[in-house]
């Protein structure tokens, strides 16, 4: 969800040039598979597609084609060190880090809330792209 519902933030902001958002898994269970049904129903309800995408699973060499890597919980972010071989350059944050209330985006594939998954992603799009844009333009500034 959180790469679909990004690249919706950034269209919407007009900054897609400046962004390549490609979320891939850490694990291995639905490699190949499209978004799962309820997630793909969640982002619909909000005017937002997904046609096409097919889970992938992340690779060591992902560290360094990616500025940064965005886990969405705990779990993911071990297996995302353990994937890229540590995390020399600060890479791998999780999404909620970005918010007033860090830690664990929902997980619907055990409660079902895809709901609670849709907010906490939704917030910490929007928090990621504020600061990456409060970045930017601080950059140009100076």
């Amino acid at each position: 969800m959180a790469e679909f519902v990004m690249k919706d933030l950034v269209r919407k902001a007009g900054r897609e040039d400046e962004f390549y958002i490609e979320s891939a898994a850490t694990s291995t269970e639905e490699i190949g598979n499209s978004v799962y049904p309820p997630a793909r129903r969640k982002l619909a309800e909000h005017g937002i597609g997904c046609a096409g995408k097919t889970a992938r699973q992340m690779m060591r060499s992902d560290y360094d084609r990616y500025d940064m890597l965005i886990g969405m919980d705990s779990w993911n972010i071990r297996n995302m060190r353990n994937i890229c071989g540590g995390d020399p350059e600060g890479k791998i944050v999780m999404l909620m880090d970005f918010t007033r209330r860090p830690g664990d985006v929902a997980d619907p594939w055990y409660t079902g809330n895809f709901e609670a998954t849709w907010r906490d992603v939704l917030e910490g799009c929007q928090a990621l792209l504020d600061q990456l844009v409060s970045r930017s333009n601080q950059s140009i500034s100076t």
